[in-house]
């Protein structure tokens, strides 16, 4: 299985797109969705013309040995291993040393360092495309960065502020101007549940629409069902919100999800919604629930978010 799925530059030189799918192995709709995009961006100036393209985007594969096995990861949640003292240890040791989650690291970072030695571009966004357990809306995860929440609302979903102090060591942490040495930002997009079949059309949308917002491609070029798929599946859901809790869990837990839930199911304090060996789980105030665990692997129970629309005049 090759990690680079595609590669696509236009004439003029811009930004370095990087578009990450399956960084969790059983989460196939944005790999699916990166090999359709580049079919049509190949065909793309023979039915327009017109057509032009700014910059780079690099398709990448992350968790290819999870991906091959089918599951979220083999030995470590490679979404959970980015923070700098493990990416630095990993770069410096010895091969024979490192597990499954930590050659990948090794060989992501080392593919995008060449590209950007190659390339030299003048920024780099990183698009990581991800898929939850659970049913319900869509939502991006965006960085401290004004670009990235710039990114978030233009992709058309619910944008999650604050998620990234909830948890370690994500693509988000890491990826930044301090770490790859020129300007960088970083946006997640979950585009549905990971068999859903929408969830590779809505991953399109966002790559589509990541491009157009950060100046790939031409607005004129771009067809409003992008933003008409994304919208509707966002109806009725806060445009803006930020974290309120995070329910870390570790597989001693014996943690179990209540069913039923999806993301941005409304819980009320004092609802029970999950069981572990201490007992019921009980929401700490009112709020929404996402990213419901309903899979056996994961480091992370549910995430309690509350709206902030107010803030921003919606």
């Amino acid at each position: 299985m090759e990690r680079i799925i595609g590669r696509y530059e236009g004439p003029e030189k811009g930004i370095l797109l990087i578009c990450l799918g399956s960084i969790h192995g059983n989460e196939p709709a944005g790999t699916k969705a990166l090999e359709l995009m580049f079919k049509m961006l190949e065909v793309e100036p023979i039915t327009n013309p017109s057509f032009s393209f700014k910059g780079r985007l690099l398709g990448l594969r992350g968790n290819l040995r999870a991906i091959q096995a089918g599951k979220r990861y083999l030995k470590k949640d490679l979404n959970r291993q980015w923070t700098v003292e493990n990416v630095n240890r990993v770069m410096q040791a010895a091969i024979d040393t490192l597990e499954a989650e930590d050659m990948e690291i090794r060989e992501i970072l080392t593919l995008i360092r060449k590209e950007i030695a190659e390339y030299q571009p003048e920024k780099i966004v990183l698009l990581d495309l991800h898929t939850t357990t659970a049913f319900g809306g869509i939502f991006t995860v965006i960085t401290d960065d004004p670009e990235s929440l710039k990114i978030g609302i233009e992709l058309h979903a619910p944008v999650i502020k604050g998620l990234l102090k909830g948890i370690k060591g994500t693509s988000l942490h890491y990826f930044t101007e301090e770490n790859m040495g020129i300007p960088t930002v970083a946006v997640c997009f979950e585009s549905g549940q990971h068999q859903e079949e929408l969830s590779v059309n809505r991953a399109i949308a966002a790559i589509t629409n990541c491009m157009r917002t950060i100046g790939c491609v031409r607005a004129a070029d771009v067809e409003n069902q992008h933003d008409k798929l994304l919208i509707e599946f966002s109806k009725g859901l806060p445009k803006v919100s930020q974290l309120l809790m995070t329910h870390a869990i570790k597989d001693t837990d014996e943690f179990v999800m209540r069913p039923g839930y999806k993301n941005f199911h409304f819980v009320k304090q004092g609802e029970p919604v999950a069981d572990d060996q201490n007992g019921s789980i009980k929401i700490v105030k009112d709020g929404l629930l996402i990213m419901p665990l309903y899979q056996k692997q994961g480091d992370d129970g549910f995430f309690l978010i509350e709206s902030i629309d107010d803030e921003f005049g919606y």
